[in-house]
């Protein structure tokens, strides 16, 4: 039996057919099934049938050891690959057949050689993390290393991201970085060793995107489950909305702001775009981490979150009300005593469109009276992201929050469809 060969294995009640995968340890075997998805199984009383010889040639697992040389063309741009990690940028773990974020910025160029020839490249490696363990420092790493990237000269970056927040991290840089380039997100759903991949396309749609005349923190990932185009969402309105279509990413409560026709490889947004020739660069990364969100749900404790609350000493609370920007009445005087410490309280909804205004029922007056700002259309993500950044970086930052910066108020909410 070889790699490459297409054997039944069995073992116990359980069978699985599939071809046979490098594995790099003698007790495992690894499988990739016909739906694309690989498995591990210790060989230990398995019975293992050949059933085609040499069914698939398979390529050899041993990343490439010496330095990638990429040549420069003068006569195209050059576009800044900044790795954190993430499905986009993740390999089979020939030991158990999951995946695992182990590329690095140039491991990407190698994996998706339709890249090539599009711009040249500067490859940056911030994090080699799955996007759950992200921390506002990494994002605190990922503003500097964008600005000294930019400084360098870049025509535009993107952002190798996970999924799973991707949101946070957009918005963070929003508020983080005035950019006179594109900042593009962009990441993987489905990881390259399944058919069904989006890996390829979102790369190849975020360096067209890295590569146009808007100079703000956009996110780049498939429109629909066709391979046909990624929208271009704005950083700070864009939310993951399913677990693992393709098509995931929505913005919330606007149109997304242009996309990426990936036949024909053109970029169209939705209004007149601008480099902002003589946009100076700015970083603001300083960020105060000691800001909670909370999510009301019927039935809370008030002496439960009094207490938390008292262990997390926040300098900042963003809630997510429902409807309006309701929570339950007996929540209001504990609201009312944070506010009096000096704790700044933002109310958004719950709903993934509309607005919020306390200024229609009872409960919503008595929480203005308390002290709560309304932030209106406002992602929760969002708020909890920008206040981190107002409280390190203005005088005011319960007037800054309330403020709109970088479209994360819109002047008007798109109607719900």
């Amino acid at each position: 039996m070889n790699s490459g060969d297409r054997v039944r294995v069995t073992r116990g009640q359980h069978t699985h057919e599939g071809i046979v995968l490098p594995s790099s340890t003698p007790e495992h075997l690894v499988l990739k099934l016909s739906g694309g998805y690989n498995i591990g199984i210790n060989r230990e009383a398995a019975q293992v049938d050949v059933i085609e010889s040499g069914a698939h040639e398979i390529e050899s697992a041993q990343m490439e050891t010496e330095t990638s040389r990429i040549s420069f063309d003068d006569s195209l741009p050059t576009v800044s690959l900044i790795s954190t990690g993430g499905t986009i940028a993740s390999t089979v773990d020939y030991r158990t057949g999951a995946v695992t974020a182990q590329f690095d910025a140039e491991d990407v160029l190698r994996a998706v050689p339709d890249l090539a020839g599009r711009a040249n490249y500067r490859g940056n490696v911030v994090a080699n993390i799955l996007s759950e363990n992200m921390t506002p420092s990494v994002w605190q790493d990922l503003a500097e290393t964008v600005a000294t990237e930019i400084s360098a000269g870049v025509d535009g970056v993107v952002i190798m991201h996970g999924t799973d927040t991707m949101q946070y991290t957009a918005a963070a840089l929003s508020f983080m970085i005035e950019t006179p380039v594109p900042v593009v997100f962009t990441g993987s759903q489905r990881s390259a060793d399944r058919p069904s991949s989006d890996n390829v396309m979102n790369a190849v749609c975020a360096v067209e995107a890295a590569k146009t005349e808007t100079a703000e923190v956009l996110v780049c990932m498939h429109d629909s489950m066709a391979d046909d185009a990624c929208a271009l969402h704005r950083g700070t309105r864009v939310r993951k909305n399913h677990t693992s279509r393709r098509d995931a990413f929505e913005t919330l409560g606007a149109d997304p702001i242009g996309y990426v026709n990936y036949a024909d490889e053109s970029v169209n947004f939705n209004r007149p775009v601008s480099r902002q020739e003589g946009k100076e660069l700015a970083v603001h990364p300083e960020l105060d981490e000691r800001v909670s969100l909370i999510k009301f749900t019927p039935g809370m404790s008030v002496s439960h979150y009094e207490t938390m609350l008292a262990d997390l000493n926040p300098a900042g609370l963003i809630i997510e009300g429902t409807g309006l920007g309701h929570v339950n009445t007996e929540f209001i005087p504990l609201i009312d005593s944070l506010v009096d410490e000096g704790v700044i309280v933002g109310m958004t909804s719950q709903c993934l469109s509309g607005r919020v205004c306390d200024r229609v029922y009872d409960t919503g007056r008595d929480l203005l009276d308390a002290g709560v700002i309304e932030l209106e259309d406002m992602l929760p993500e969002t708020a909890v992201v920008k206040l981190m950044w107002a409280l390190e970086n203005t005088q005011d930052p319960e007037a800054q929050l309330s403020e709109p910066m970088t479209q994360e108020i819109q002047p008007r909410s798109v109607p719900w469809t």
